[in-house]
């Protein structure tokens, strides 16, 4: 049996209760070295044989699946954030299903998520955004044409970037291209939830200057929306004239 486990954004006890306990009984962990938290292979039992994925291909990962399938064992590919997010799992699942070897997906949290959290901000503010676009800057690897930055930039609404740190100056012009003004509220946030986390509130302007400033060159998402502000409507949810399932609404 394969597990793809979600490591959650970077701090170690944000892996879930599941998670945790499938690397506590791995007997082998494949893991997303250039993004997981390593103190999480702290879980792995004595004798657990570990392979960091970073200096591996495809075909290596999945030799090293057939191999541990064969022998009887129990395999945790352990992904950075929640899986299903640039996780690059279809594909793997795709070359197990035909092999007959079973698997299944633990969530986890997702760096949009910690993000969030280290902002101390919600994504969907009434009255500002009611969605959330995850995307990236096409670079050594394309996005379709449909969803390039500034396509997306045409909706205004709250948008995190990915695997981007290394184009900001060109990600800002397509965000001003495509509707966003260079004075729309930012931010860089830095490995969030890892110890040495980091928050620089900037403007869509200045990006590529507040990441030079701050000497971020990777691991950094890219949030940009007005939901960064302070002006929005309360929500219906709470509001005492507003009728519920569960709670009449007051005259």
């Amino acid at each position: 049996m394969v597990h793809f486990v979600g490591a959650g954004s970077g701090a170690v006890d944000l892996i879930t209760v599941r998670g945790a306990k499938l690397l506590e009984q791995a007997d082998v962990i494949i893991y997303a070295g250039s993004l997981v938290n390593p103190d999480l292979l702290k879980y792995a039992k004595e004798g657990c044989e570990i392979h960091n994925s970073a200096y591996m291909t495809l075909d290596e990962v999945i030799t090293e699946i057939e191999k541990a399938e064969n022998a009887g064992k129990m395999t945790v590919r352990l992904h950075t954030g929640d899986p299903c997010v640039y996780g690059a799992i279809k594909e793997q699942m795709d070359r197990l299903t035909p092999m007959g070897i079973e698997f299944d997906v633990v969530p986890g949290v997702s760096s949009f998520c910690g993000a969030a959290s280290a902002l101390k901000a919600e994504y969907t503010l009434p009255n500002v955004s009611q969605s959330v676009i995850i995307t990236r800057m096409a670079g050594r690897t394309p996005v379709p044409e449909k969803e390039n930055i500034r396509a997306m930039a045409s909706h205004q609404c709250s948008m995190v970037i990915f695997l981007s740190t290394g184009l900001l100056e060109e990600l800002s012009s397509e965000l001003i291209a495509g509707g966003y003004s260079p004075d729309t509220k930012a931010a860089l946030v830095y490995k969030a939830t890892w110890p040495d986390e980091k928050v620089c509130r900037c403007t869509v302007g200045t990006l590529a200057q507040t990441a030079k400033e701050n000497n971020i060159t990777k691991t950094a998402l890219t949030v940009v929306g007005e939901f960064l502000g302070d002006d929005y409507d309360l929500s219906k949810l709470y509001d005492p004239t507003f009728e519920t399932e569960f709670r009449k609404a007051s005259k």
